[in-house]
């Protein structure tokens, strides 16, 4: 798999609470230079990013990073979201409601989100790391149903991120219409070789630019 290859899957992302626009203009040439998928940047610089690298796919996040504000407050996020130039849209769940077995609540929320993307894919962070394998399987269904795109492993937040293990129980549970991605803790380049070649679509990382263009690795 060579370099290029690799980087058509990568969501280049930059989310530390500190980003200024300064480092999401750099992280926008990087992905434009590098031809990745898209960049993933918080919501309020969407709008000067669309002005200043107008094909350039944006991706963003909602509810972001613990998942529980409310269903409105994320069909708010999301449509403004689009409204400033989002390509894409990453929700978190409600790991409360997952703990409490809400499960039919976690898939309406979902439909409910994914109907204020205007047809954008909307991709679902579930954090793998804080939930059982029978709570994984189950969100499984819920992302299926609910109509998402994407199953995510992780916000990059939580106390681990992606595992092959994880991958590998997704491809299992998921429907045929949806992907999977990986994200929080993709270090290396075997790393990004591996999570692709298990079935992922996209990588969501702050590291494969500079992996493959021979620096350091980030820190999502």
């Amino acid at each position: 798999m060579d370099c290029q290859e690799i980087l058509s899957h990568i969501d280049h992302t930059l989310l530390k609470p500190t980003a200024t626009w300064a480092d999401i203009q750099a992280l926008c040439q990087e992905a434009v230079t590098c031809r990745t998928a898209t960049v993933c940047i918080p919501a309020s610089y969407l709008e000067q990013a669309r002005a200043a690298f107008p094909g350039l796919a944006l991706c963003t996040v909602i509810g972001f990073p613990l998942g529980y504000t409310t269903t409105q407050a994320k069909c708010a996020e999301a449509a403004d979201a689009v409204i400033k130039g989002a390509d894409e849209v990453d929700m978190v769940v409600n790991l409360g409601w997952v703990k409490d077995g809400l499960f039919d609540q976690v898939t309406r929320e979902i439909a409910a989100v994914k109907a204020a993307c205007g047809g954008r894919p909307l991709k679902v962070i579930v954090e793998t790391c804080y939930l059982t394998r029978e709570e994984k399987i189950a969100l499984c269904g819920c992302v299926t149903r609910g109509g998402a795109d994407y199953i995510k492993t992780s916000t990059g937040f939580g106390t681990a991120g992606a595992t092959l293990e994880d991958v590998e129980l997704f491809r299992e549970h998921i429907g045929p219409g949806v992907s999977i991605k990986a994200a929080g803790g993709v270090k290396t380049e075997a790393d990004l070789v591996a999570f692709l070649e298990a079935g992922c679509s996209r990588i969501g990382t702050s590291s494969a630019v500079k992996l493959l263009t021979g620096g350091q690795a980030g820190t999502y």
